[in-house]
């Protein structure tokens, strides 16, 4: 069992993660700017965190856990203070209060510049999403994996993927927080990162083999 805090908990990414996790018998610490709309479940407590707060503050918040997760995302509103800055604060906190494993959320394509023009109009996003990636994997000693999935869907989960996404590809939301939930599970895939589908692969299965 461990201790986890997730950034953007009341997302709908984490909503379905923060089951899984506490299935797996994981104790959660959810954080949102409005944690009246986190899940109540047994095993969750909801905190109110605003990712313009000062790095010492979050450091204090994250205090004690074992793993982070940042799913949080302003949907185009504050790409700079919340995708980009808001996630790099969180992982200078994460180091300066030790807490080495750190899993994001990130988006497909995040750093592959040149492909950017395949999807127009998400380009300001994806830049934010390549800051906030690369300072995670090059100016940190985090522990990291950085999933990318494609287009978010509510709909039913499968509980199958393919570590493979082009700009037609699809995840249904629920598969997305499953296989977030699982690499927890994967020491494989610390400092990794992973480009997910929709696909025919037990997600268990596909990230046993990376």
């Amino acid at each position: 069992m461990a201790k986890i805090f997730i950034f953007g908990g009341s997302g709908r990414v984490a909503t379905d993660l923060i089951k899984d996790l506490v299935a797996d018998g994981n104790t959660v610490t959810a954080a949102a700017r409005h944690p009246e709309n986190i899940i109540k479940l047994d095993g969750v407590t909801p905190d109110k965190l605003d990712l313009h707060a000062d790095v010492e503050d979050i450091t204090k918040q994250v205090k004690g856990f074992d793993a982070i997760y940042f799913t949080a995302g302003s949907r185009g509103k504050d790409l700079i203070q919340t995708d980009a800055m808001g996630a790099i604060k969180t992982m200078m906190a994460a180091e300066k209060a030790g807490v080495k494993r750190y899993i994001m959320l990130s988006s497909m394509l995040s750093l592959d510049v040149d492909s950017w023009k395949k999807i127009p109009g998400l380009e300001d996003y994806l830049a934010a999403k390549f800051f906030a990636d690369t300072y995670l994997m090059d100016s940190t000693n985090l522990e990291y994996t950085i999933l990318q999935p494609t287009n978010l869907t509510e709909e039913a989960g499968t509980g199958k993927i393919k570590l493979d996404a082009g700009p037609s590809d699809s995840n249904p939301i629920p598969d997305v927080a499953k296989t977030l939930a699982e690499i927890l599970k994967y020491p494989n895939t610390i400092d990794k990162v992973i480009p997910m589908s929709s696909g025919n692969t037990p997600i268990d299965q596909a990230l046993k083999e990376i």
